[in-house]
């Protein structure tokens, strides 16, 4: 588009050089040749278009590499380069990923995925404390990068708090009367801050959002999870 605008500018430049040193009889017969060379130029597609500013606008950016490819060619480089950008950002070896919205459990090693599990993550409900302590505590489960701090076999259950008052009862102050073992499961894995994956004696609420921010599992995946997880396992929840 530039180079025509150019050889426009430059035509019309000699054309008037001509005209104004040129005798009556060439004057006619410069304006029969650009009267020809119009119609021909009209005729072959290189007519004057309308302005389009969009159009200005991007023939005159940078071309990147993908720029003079067709739309369609450039898209496809483009899927190409940011699958590429998300291959290297992946993890590498096992690791565990949560995705808490649909309630499923995976342990990958690289792309591979060794297990699919249906799993239950915390229902966001809020408890507050009704006893003039004014506390309160919103079950969720948290969301990024974790790993497996510790694995615990037989855990048993250190009822904190909120358990006791979510059941409207005394909060004891016997260490001994806070403990509950089997609620658990036969493993956990702990990732920090108090929360765990682990087994339930519910089952059949697995895949709805109803712990207090734990991650619980069914035996049989529990137990498969247990084999394959050493400590140290990244942990992605999302």
């Amino acid at each position: 588009m530039i180079r025509s605008l150019v050889a426009r500018v430059v035509f019309a430049w000699q054309a008037a050089r001509l005209w104004l040193g040129a005798s009556r009889r060439r004057q006619v017969a410069v304006l029969s040749g650009v009267a020809i060379l119009l119609l021909f130029m009209a005729g072959t597609g290189y007519g004057y278009e309308p302005f389009d500013p969009a159009v200005v606008d991007v023939a005159m950016a940078p071309a990147g590499p993908d720029e003079e490819l067709p739309t369609e060619a450039r898209l496809k480089s483009r899927q190409r380069q940011l699958r590429a950008r998300l291959t290297q950002a992946a993890p590498r070896g096992r690791y565990i990923v949560v995705d808490q919205t649909n309630n499923r459990l995976y342990l990958r090693e690289d792309d591979a995925v060794l297990l699919e599990a249906v799993c239950s993550a915390g229902s966001g409900f809020v408890l507050k404390e009704k006893d003039g302590r004014e506390r309160e505590w919103t079950f969720d489960t948290p969301r990024g990068r974790f790993q497996v701090l510790t694995r615990i076999k037989d855990p048993i259950w250190r009822k904190p708090d909120w358990a006791f008052v979510e059941e409207g009862q005394p909060i004891p102050k016997n260490v001994a009367d806070r403990l509950e073992p089997g609620t658990l499961g036969e493993y956990a894995l702990y990732f920090g801050n108090g929360f765990m994956i682990h087994g339930t004696l519910y089952e059949r609420l697995l895949g709805r959002s109803v712990t207090h921010g734990c991650i619980r599992l069914g035996r049989d995946d529990l137990r498969l999870l247990w084999a394959k997880v050493p400590v140290g396992t990244p942990i992605y929840i999302f």
